[in-house]
């Protein structure tokens, strides 16, 4: 790969470097900045049409870019799953709010908040715990591997939050 690619790839796979300053990179460099980003952007679209598309639209930019960044990144740190690499929490983070958002009605501001903030715990736990089958998601080659386990986890994330939702709201 060239050097301006290795570049490109460093700098999407770590979100603009983000995760490899920041402690905690998962949650700080990648999951809560894609949730305060969501937010906002919903904030700016505020029809759930035009959530879901700006959504859809960013979750699939993450993934195929970071399909590539990351497994690029990885094998230039020689590591499976390099912990600045942070992109895939970022597309997890955001399918978790895809998958949800159709099935609810219009988010006042306040309950865009409390949605906002549960899918992102709900996507944390899921991330750091990994039940089956996120866990064996990892086990995939390369950039699948690194980015699938958290579109797993975005998925599992999302279910608890339409289920909490129904429950408590």
């Amino acid at each position: 790969m060239t050097e301006k690619g290795s570049r490109l790839a460093r700098v999407i796979a770590t979100a603009g470097g983000l995760g490899e300053i920041l402690p905690a990179p998962g949650t700080t460099a990648g999951s809560l900045p894609a949730a305060l980003l969501w937010w906002v952007g919903c904030l700016l679209a505020p029809t759930t049409s035009a959530r879901v598309a700006m959504t859809a639209a960013a979750l699939v930019t993450a993934t195929a870019a970071g399909l590539w960044a990351s497994e690029e990144e990885a094998v230039r740190r020689g590591a499976k799953d390099p912990g600045p690499v942070v992109v895939d929490e970022i597309a997890g983070q955001w399918l978790t709010y895809l998958v949800a958002l159709p099935f609810l009605p219009v988010l006042t501001s306040t309950h865009l908040v409390v949605f906002t903030a549960a899918g992102f715990l709900l996507f944390r736990f899921f991330d750091v715990v990994k039940p089956w089958p996120i866990r064996a998601c990892e086990k995939l080659p390369g950039g699948i591997g690194i980015v699938a386990d958290d579109l797993a986890a975005g998925y599992f994330a999302a279910f608890s939050l339409l289920i909490g939702w129904k429950i408590f709201v």
